[in-house]
Order: structure tokens, then C-alpha cells, then sequence
């Protein structure tokens, strides 16, 4: 399922996910029943940490694809969330070639990279040792944040790092670099989302990007976003509880 994932982000198919932010197994199952293609799972705002990774992934399994936003571009976090068996990972804060090359070592074993071998569920804890390393490299999904004007600037650079399989542009954080914080439908965060764009789409790089409503997420997806993470677990469900009481106050 990893490697249809990647090949399918690759070819430019339309993916719909949503934010994990709570460490429940249960809300993953239920985004996965539902029937979105992928979830990304957040190891640096949420509250999920190595172990409820895991849990998370074992309740999708074969029903959608989950991707861990790893807390911080360092070596360890990409051992921890790969070890999982997951698809793959979301880089945050990638302002550079240079920490494109460092997230794209971490992510595969050599020689392509660095990631260090281990022993855990993605190896089927033993028994599934020699398949899983020889397939990683090409079935594990790399994607980078561009979420600074820093890596808006350097964007061609960062995508023509091999191993880099696509970008997710985090727009509240691009605002934020901008002196806008919140104000994503600023003229000056669309033009930088708009440049991302633009390059990603001449050189065939996969689109990904967060929204925060669904007119945010249709707006980029005319224009080439194909992979979008529309909302979160937590505004899903405290906006269908107030919905609820608002409606059965009115009644």
C-alpha cells in the first residue's frame, strides 16, 4: 500500500486527508472508514508521540495511507515514525536545499542515505526484515513543509533535491513569516503559495497543502494542489458539536 500511495501522489491523483492532532486510534479508524486517502498525523503540534504512531497506523491498515509530520528535521524522528511501517513522512520548516538533503538522507537507507537499520513493525517484527529494507527506498514517501517565505525563495533548489517526492505548503506558518499571521487569503501569502505552485508544476513535483475550510482547499486544488489535508480532527468535531447545539437550541 506504501508504494501504490507514493506512485499515485506521483502521478498527480487527487488525495483527500485530514489532520490527526488527538493520539486516538479510534478517530483514525473512523477518517479511514469514512474513505480518505491518506491522514496526516501530527508529531509536532499534536499530541502523538512514537507509540501512538503506531497504535494509528495499525487501526488503518489497509484502508488509507498515514503520513507522520515529524516534530523537528532531525535523524531520530525519522527512524521513530518510519520504524512504524508507515507511508511516509512530512518534513516541517524546510527553508533550504541544505535541510532538503538532510530530510532526504534520513528517510532512506544507504547508499542512498543515512536511515540506520533496525527492527520494529515495518520489518514485520523479524520475519519481514529483507523485503521491507529492499523495497523502502521506493516505496516510502518524502514530503517537505514550505511554510517561510525563506523556502518559497528557495523553492527550486529544495525540489530538485533527490529523494524529494513533493511539498506541503503550511499556509497559516507562510503567513506568519510574512508579518500576516492568519491572514492566509492575503494577497502576499497567495502570491508565495502561487510561485510554490508554479514551480512545482513545471518541474512535476507532487502539490500537497494544509486548509482550513473547504472553499480554502477547492480555491488551491483548481490550481494544482492535488494532495490536500482539509481541516483537523479537532475542528471537525468541536464544529460538529456546536453545530448540534445550535440546532437544538433553535428547534
Amino acid at each position: 500500500m506504501d508504494a501504490n500511495f507514493r506512485r499515485k501522489m506521483i502521478a498527480g491523483e487527487t488525495l483527500l486527508g485530514t489532520v490527526l492532532g488527538i493520539p486516538s486510534p479510534e478517530l483514525a479508524e473512523i477518517c479511514a472508514g469514512a474513505g480518505l486517502d491518506w491522514l496526516f498525523v501530527d508529531m509536532e503540534h499534536g499530541q502523538i508521540d512514537a507509540l501512538g504512531l503506531q497504535r494509528i497506523a495499525q487501526a488503518t491498515k489497509g484502508k488509507c495511507a498515514c503520513l507522520a509530520r515529524l516534530p523537528v528535521n532531525e535523524d531520530i524522528w525519522f527512524k521513530k515514525a518510519l520504524d512504524v511501517g508507515i507511508a511516509g513522512v512530512i518534513v516541517p520548516l524546510v527553508n533550504s536545499a541544505a535541510d532538503a538533503r538532510r530530510a532526504a538522507a534520513s528517510s532512506k537507507y544507504p547508499p542512498m542515505g543515512t536511515r540506520s537499520v533496525g527492527l520494529a513493525r515495518a520489518h514485520g517484527y523479524g520475519p519481514g526484515f529483507k523485503e521491507y529494507v529492499e523495497q523502502a527506498n521506493e516505496s516510502t514517501t518524502l514530503i517537505v513543509q514550505i511554510e517561510h517565505i525563506r523556502a518559497v525563495e528557495n523553492v527550486e533548489e529544495i525540489i530538485a533535491v533527490p529523494g524529494v517526492d513533493g511539498v506541503l505548503v503550511g499556509p497559516f506558518d507562510l503567513s506568519a513569516s510574512l508579518g500576516v499571521p492568519g491572514k492566509v487569503d492575503d494577497p502576499r501569502v497567495t502570491a508565495a503559495i502561487d510561485r510554490v505552485a508554479q514551480v512545482c508544476l513545471s518541474r512535476g513535483t507532487a502539490l500537497s497543502i494544509f486548509a482550513g475550510d473547504l472553499g480554502f482547499a477547492r480555491r488551491w486544488m483548481a490550481r494544482g494542489f492535488h494532495m490536500l489535508a482539509v481541516t483537523s480532527d479537532m475542528t471537525l468535531f468541536s464544529q460538529a458539536v456546536g453545530g448540534m447545539i445550535r440546532e437544538m437550541k433553535e428547534a
